[in-house]
């Protein structure tokens, strides 16, 4: 099953932020479908949106993964499946 889910970055600008966020959803068999980012007085932001093969590594495991890497590089990271998101942020 695949699941398509929007994963949120904030905090301070440091160098690996990308690179440990993509390799976390690498060794997850996740693909990220579209990336947005910026930087705005030292802090970073990051959105992706990304699909989930849960075949291969379940949602919440790679929750899991990206918990263990947002307090390796100090980041909120936060993944969300997209229809949970819409719900929470319709307007």
């Amino acid at each position: 099953m695949k699941t398509r889910a929007v994963l949120s970055v904030l905090g301070a600008d440091r160098v690996g932020i990308v690179a440990a966020i993509s390799a976390a959803l690498a060794e997850s068999s996740v693909n990220i479908e579209d990336i947005r980012q910026s930087i705005i007085s030292g802090i970073f932001s990051m959105t992706m949106l990304v699909t989930v093969d849960e075949e291969a590594c379940p949602f919440e495991e790679v929750q899991s993964r990206l918990a263990d890497v947002a307090e390796t590089i100090g980041q909120q990271i936060t993944l969300q499946r997209e229809d949970v998101f819409r719900f929470m942020h319709r307007v």
